[in-house]
């Protein structure tokens, strides 16, 4: 997540009484506004419970009203503070750091606590309506979800809840996967348009887990309608045989089936963005980012217009961060934020090159990157997926020792997943221009980018 304080405001009080409101954005979007004392108060919760050697650096009070540059420092201050505990294992994990940020969104926006109810998609397009609070947090109505659907207890992890936009062509963007700090009711009321949605999806990758998920009669309802649907949208790419043989499998009402071959089509399983900017291969280009498959796939267009195709692994990226910059800071300035996600990556036995993709959903493909890496850690390491996507489920999953956040640059939030192990276990290898049996056909494309692959015992 992707937390900054781009902004102030000047509010007026009860009293009539003026103060510097600070608009803390989570992923460029505004989800809170908070006082000074207000974070103060926070900051002394966090030092009585976890000590002064744990918790980051805060700007000391002041005893005369702030002039605008001083107003300016502290902003940039508690920015960096911000950042400082989100990034922290334990502290950005807390519920002390989460609750505050659950309350302060539901005083901004000015609702009150009451029961109301709540719409859920599917990927079919059908919803479920739930009878929630709109105090209650993400894992609250997920659970609420499940309930009303009837799924079973340990399955519920095995999904998520995604704030999603539908645009007038129905396609579908992931804005972000919905959090622990924020309560889902207020956050898609909070946009005032139609167009937002809270979509439940499957929130891991490996397809080996489908199997748990289609033992159940609604996972399997729930898989089959997300397969489906990411076929409809052309996610998942499809030949004209592959077609029949699934349109004949759908008619005989064959759902695992469906789904089994499913699993052998391309990009079955990833997630698609909106078009966006890369410097890869060449500065400028425009390309689709998929992930899946523990990868980031592209699909650039070059400067001469010829298309290539290509997969970055993530077992070969060394790291990754999430920069933004910002337009219009300062004092009742409305600002413009400018993602990137970049990674460093191995092209080479002994070359690594950062490439940089330029995007509103950055910090969406970080957490996906993320979530891959998670999966194979646990994999790797003989520990059971269930009891991690049980923790994810809780809330409480934090980055192993393998894993460290990148010391941020100035006024830039880092997101970033270092692999300093070597996953042995894993295959570690590029694109080739070939197309294997899982592939469609290579006339479905207009080129492929081959990367230069290497094997295990080449790190």
């Amino acid at each position: 997540m992707h937390f900054s304080i781009p902004e102030t405001e000047v509010r007026s009080g009860e009293n009539g009484a003026t103060y510097v409101a600070y608009n803390i954005h989570v992923n460029g979007v505004l989800h809170c506004r908070v006082r000074y004392s207000q974070l103060l108060g926070l900051h002394e919760q966090i030092k009585k419970e976890y000590g002064n050697n744990v918790v980051p650096a805060f700007p000391p009070k002041k005893i005369f009203t702030l002039t605008p540059a001083e107003v300016e420092q502290r902003r940039e201050q508690l920015e960096k503070y911000m950042q400082a505990v989100r990034q922290d294992p334990l502290l950005g994990t807390s519920e002390m750091f989460n609750s505050f940020l659950r309350k302060a969104q539901q005083e901004t926006q000015q609702i009150p606590t009451e029961e109301v109810a709540l719409d859920i998609c599917l990927s079919n397009g059908q919803k479920v309506t739930v009878n929630i609070l709109t105090s209650d947090q993400t894992e609250d109505v997920l659970e609420a979800v499940a309930s009303k659907l009837d799924l079973p207890d340990d399955l519920v992890g095995y999904f998520s809840l995604f704030l999603v936009r539908e645009g007038v062509d129905g396609g579908l963007t992931f804005v972000r996967k919905l959090q622990e700090f924020e309560l889902p009711y207020v956050s898609i009321t909070s946009l005032r348009s139609s167009e937002f949605h809270i979509l439940l999806r499957k929130s891991y990758w490996d397809m080996a887990y489908d199997s748990d998920v289609m033992e159940n009669r609604v996972g399997l309802n729930l898989l089959y309608a997300q397969t489906v649907s990411d076929i409809e949208r052309g996610w998942i790419l499809v030949n004209k045989d592959q077609h029949r043989q699934l349109k004949s499998l759908q008619e005989k009402g064959s759902k695992k089936e469906f789904i089994r071959l499913g699993q052998t089509l391309k990009y079955f399983g990833y997630i698609k963005f909106d078009p966006c900017i890369t410097d890869f291969p060449e500065k400028g280009c425009h390309v689709i980012v998929s992930a899946g498959n523990n990868e980031l796939n592209f699909h650039v267009k070059l400067p001469n217009e010829q298309m290539k195709e290509g997969s970055f692994k993530v077992t070969r990226m060394r790291c990754w961060r999430v920069t933004s910059s910002v337009s219009g800071l300062g004092v009742s300035a409305k600002c413009e934020v400018k993602l990137e996600l970049a990674f460093e990556y191995l092209m080479s036995k002994d070359r690594l090159q950062w490439v940089t993709i330029t995007s509103p959903q950055a910090i969406m493909m970080s957490i996906c990157l993320q979530s891959m890496v998670d999966e194979l850690m646990v994999k790797k390491s003989g520990g059971s997926i269930k009891k991690m996507l049980r923790k994810r489920h809780n809330g409480s999953i934090h980055r192993s020792d393998s894993q460290q956040a990148v010391k941020s640059p100035p006024l830039l939030c880092a997101v970033t997943s270092v692999m300093q192990t070597k996953l042995s276990s894993v295959s570690l290898r590029g694109i080739s221009a070939s197309n294997s049996a899982n592939d469609i056909s290579g006339n479905d494309f207009h080129g492929n980018y081959a990367f230069e692959g290497i094997g295990d015992d080449d790190l």
